[in-house]
């Protein structure tokens, strides 16, 4: 029962969420956005943990200051702070964090259905801060921060280019439960998003109206956009077996000439950024670049995330 408690306050992928649960969240984090002061100690007396197998950043700090914000105490965990680096079993560590903790998020060298089921061994609701296969809390910034700029997601088009990471399969997952929305993946040979995604995405925007597609050609670009987003080439905690891949991603950098296509689109990227890989510097440093509201929205996004998942509010019964 623990767990099956656990997984109900747990966001592990963006298909645990149905299109309104996720208008719900996005919503509020733009409502965070410009209303921070209607942040409140939702979560006060609550001890949560941040695991970060990885180096990050934004999602680290825009956690743990969300965290904080809602009024909880933050243990941060680095990649070498639990026994489970000398051998102890993940479901051992977890069914300890899970008598002393109310919730932990991660960002791991670990699949979706391993966080899932830490989430069941330990009995703690999990927040996934990114996987292998997928990065959540990135697609709901990334649509919060659309929704900021242009006042509604419904038919948004975007045009994602670049490799199919974990970014890219989030992505994929929310712009399909968003009615009306166009995304296109443009996405070197070979280095597509995972099928598996990839077909729940498609799945979830034949239910919700949406439109989701994949392709490696120049020529199938769509000809009208509100947005085109990349993330660096090589996605962090990755390495990839082609000693030449960069030229296979050559034709996929994103500098003026590729922007003036579509000349009222914005740009977005995830950060961090190498400047002159997948992007020229005065696309990213630009004024037609969301990117710095965009981490700014991280923030808000996790503030939004945990209220909904770990915090009753606006007659959201508490499921603990």
């Amino acid at each position: 029962m623990a767990g099956t408690d656990a997984l109900k306050k747990s966001l592990v992928s963006i298909s645990d969420l149905t299109s309104a649960e996720l208008t719900t969240i996005v919503d509020r984090a733009v409502e965070v956005d410009g209303q921070p002061a209607s942040v409140s100690p939702l979560l006060a007396g609550q001890c949560v943990a941040t695991l970060f197998e990885r180096t990050s950043t934004r999602t680290r700090t825009a956690f743990s200051v969300a965290a904080q914000r809602l009024g909880a105490s933050v243990l941060q965990y680095g990649p070498d702070a639990l026994q489970t680096n000398t051998g102890e079993s993940f479901a051992d560590t977890g069914r300890v964090l899970g008598q002393m903790l109310d919730g932990i998020i991660i960002r791991s060298t670990r699949t979706v259905g391993e966080i899932r089921g830490i989430a069941t061994e330990s009995g703690l609701p999990v927040i996934n801060a990114m996987a292998v296969e997928e990065h959540p809390t990135q697609a709901v910034c990334d649509l919060a921060t659309l929704r900021a700029h242009f006042g509604e997601l419904r038919g948004i088009r975007v045009l994602y280019v670049g490799e199919g990471n974990n970014t890219a399969s989030a992505l994929a997952l929310a712009l399909a439960r968003v009615p009306g929305a166009e995304l296109t993946l443009y996405v070197p040979p070979g280095y597509g998003v995972l099928p598996a995604w990839l077909e729940a995405a498609s799945n979830a925007a034949s239910k919700y109206g949406a439109n989701v597609r994949e392709t490696s050609a120049a020529d199938e670009l769509p000809d009208d956009l509100h947005a085109v987003y990349t993330t660096r080439w090589q996605t962090t905690g990755t390495t990839k077996a082609d000693p030449y891949w960069r030229e296979t991603f050559r034709p996929f950098h994103i500098d003026a000439d590729f922007m003036a296509r579509w000349d009222d689109a914005v740009f977005l990227h995830d950060l961090p950024a190498n400047r002159g890989e997948e992007v020229a510097g005065d696309v990213l440093d630009g004024d037609r670049s969301l990117v710095w509201s965009q981490a700014l929205m991280k923030l808000n996004s996790a503030i939004a995330v945990l209220e909904d998942r770990w915090a009753p509010r606006r007659g959201r019964p508490d499921t603990k």
